[in-house]
C-alpha cells in the first residue's frame, strides 16, 4: 500500500464516532481536574490537555456533520479559533466569553503551552474558564449534533448550491441552542 492509499486516522470517522470519542475526553478531563493541587499549576496540565482535546473534537465533529470536508478540518490543525469560526458559521450559538475564550487558547497556544511548556503552566487560562467552555462547548454541540439533517429547499439549492442547503445547523441550532449572555 502506499503513502497516497493510507487514509489519515480520523478521516473516516463519522461526527458521531468524533462525537463519542470527544464524550470520553470530556469524561476523563474531569476526572483529572480531581487530581489537581491548588498552587500546583503543573497538576492541573493532564485536565487542560484533555479539556482543550474534547473542545476540538466536539468542534470537529459538527464541522463534519455540517460537510465540512475531513482534509481542510485537518489542516485547520490545533487553532481552536478557526474551528470555532467556522462552527459559527455553521450555526453554533456561543456566549461572547466563551468565544473570546476559544480564540485567546488559539492566540496564547495553550495546546502547545500544555504539552511542551511546563514553565509557562501558571500563564494558562484559569481552570473554571476552561471547565465553563467545555461544558458549552460539549452541550451545545449535543444539541446540535443530535438533530436530524435538514433537507434543502428548493430556493437555497438555486441560490447557494447544495453546501448552503445542507448547512443543517446554522437553520436549527437558533431555535434549539438560544445564545446566552
Amino acid at each position: 500500500m502506499t503513502i497516497e492509499e493510507r487514509k489519515y486516522p480520523g478521516e473516516l470517522a463519522s461526527p458521531q464516532q468524533l462525537h463519542e470519542l470527544a464524550e470520553e475526553y470530556r469524561k476523563a478531563a474531569h476526572l483529572l481536574l480531581q487530581q489537581g493541587r491548588p498552587g500546583k499549576p503543573l497538576t492541573r496540565a493532564p485536565f487542560r490537555l484533555s479539556a482543550i482535546h474534547a473542545i476540538e473534537l466536539y468542534l470537529t465533529a459538527l464541522l463534519l456533520r455540517c460537510g465540512h470536508n475531513p482534509n481542510q478540518i485537518r489542516k485547520m490543525q490545533h487553532d481552536l479559533s478557526a474551528r470555532t469560526e467556522h462552527a459559527l458559521e455553521a450555526g453554533l450559538r456561543l456566549r461572547a466569553k466563551t468565544v473570546t475564550h476559544l480564540q485567546s487558547l488559539s492566540q496564547n497556544r495553550e495546546y502547545l503551552i500544555t504539552r511542551y511548556g511546563p514553565e509557562l503552566a501558571a500563564t494558562a487560562s484559569q481552570i473554571n474558564r476552561l471547565t465553563a467552555t467545555l461544558e458549552e462547548v460539549a452541550a451545545k454541540v449535543t444539541i446540535l449534533i443530535a438533530l436530524p439533517p435538514r433537507t434543502p429547499r428548493k430556493s437555497e439549492l438555486a441560490v447557494g448550491g447544495e453546501a448552503q442547503g445542507l448547512d443543517s445547523a446554522a437553520s436549527l441550532s437558533a431555535s434549539v441552542a438560544k445564545p446566552m449572555t
